[in-house]
């Protein structure tokens, strides 16, 4: 694979992984973009380097500087990454109501985190708002602003969508994903279809979020209740969403997200609850479309920042979300008094 310029260096590029199980189920290729290898373990990684490398280009960012963002976790770890290599203090406020791991993860990277109470966007201490206080109140900060850095769209129309093209030979048929900025499913969307109009773009979006009706009848609208995914489905058309290229969407309940994130450990993947959308939406799609289609979504993250509640059997209880769980193969319990050495 060559040598690499340190984290920066190794991020993209990541492979396609084809879905066995409902790739025979649906008698479509049905492929998961691995963007959990990328080195930060997250598809955000793409967003902070190219947030962080604009902003000097610009001359906003300079030595011994601060980046600021707020987030749900994952566009806060790619960051906190970059800053560790490039030198520069990283500040990141979060809702209180996000995965301990997460927290745990960047305060172990060196970030200074700062948890919000969980508020709606129409509220002036919404975790985002409150971080672009925080990034104006400093010299030398920049506030990083994923939901509305154009700069996030453009790191998938020039890698995202760019590698999956080349990964399927331009054989693919639609491309599915998940909506928190905006970022991934516009500039992938963009490029692909730039190759192949044809190509259709699919949003998957979790209960609670108001992306669904946006998309299929032009309002924004909440499909009610909340949902267990983090950092996707919002109630505001961003920057970098604002006429993206979707020709659908699909509305995916929660026991379907915790259904599939199950079976793809049955692979061997251990994914997050947005990766669970992705498949079950992409799946909802091979069906629609029939046999023969490739059909391209992202796996996220992975599980591992999940332990405490999506892969947690009395937290998915206390969700009504355990009979979703495919619980993992056992065997007899083994003893060791038997083969231990006295």
């Amino acid at each position: 694979m060559g040598i690499t310029l340190g984290f920066a260096g190794t991020v993209g590029n990541t492979p396609l992984i084809r879905l066995r199980g409902v790739s025979e189920e649906t008698g479509c290729e049905i492929l998961g973009k691995a963007e959990f290898m990328n080195p930060g373990g997250s598809v955000k990684d793409r967003a902070a380097r190219a947030i962080v490398a604009d902003a000097e280009q610009r001359g906003e960012l300079r030595p011994g500087g601060t980046v600021v963002e707020g987030t749900a976790g994952n566009t806060g770890i790619g960051l906190a990454h970059v800053c560790n290599e490039r030198g520069y203090r990283c500040i990141i406020v979060m809702p209180d109501n996000q995965s301990p791991e997460k927290y745990r993860l960047l305060e172990m990277l060196g970030a200074e985190l700062y948890k919000v109470p969980a508020v709606p966007y129409s509220n002036p201490n919404q975790y985002q708002k409150v971080s672009q206080r925080l990034a104006g109140s400093l010299r030398n900060a920049i506030w990083a602003n994923q939901f509305d850095n154009p700069i996030n769209r453009h790191a998938h129309l020039t890698t995202t969508g760019p590698e999956i093209w080349e990964q399927t030979n331009g054989k693919v048929s639609a491309f599915v994903a998940s909506s928190g900025t905006g970022g991934t499913l516009a500039g992938t969307s963009e490029y692909l279809k730039s190759r192949n109009r044809d190509v259709r773009c699919v949003l998957a979006d979790p209960p609670g979020s108001s992306l669904y009706e946006f998309v299929r009848n032009g309002t924004l609208m909440s499909t009610g209740g909340g949902s267990i995914t983090e950092g996707i489905g919002i109630a505001r058309i961003t920057v970098n969403f604002k006429d993206a290229p979707v020709d659908d969407a699909v509305h995916i309940e929660d026991g379907e997200t915790v259904h599939f994130v199950y079976r793809l450990r049955e692979e061997g993947l251990f994914v997050g609850s947005t990766s669970g959308i992705n498949v079950a939406a992409a799946v909802r799609v091979a069906r629609e479309l029939g046999p023969g289609h490739t059909i391209v979504t992202v796996l996220c993250d992975g599980g591992a920042k999940y332990q405490s509640r999506l892969f947690n059997r009395e937290w998915l209880e206390s969700k009504g979300l355990a009979a979703h769980a495919v619980p993992a193969r056992r065997n007899e319990p083994i003893t060791l008094e038997n083969v231990l050495v006295a």
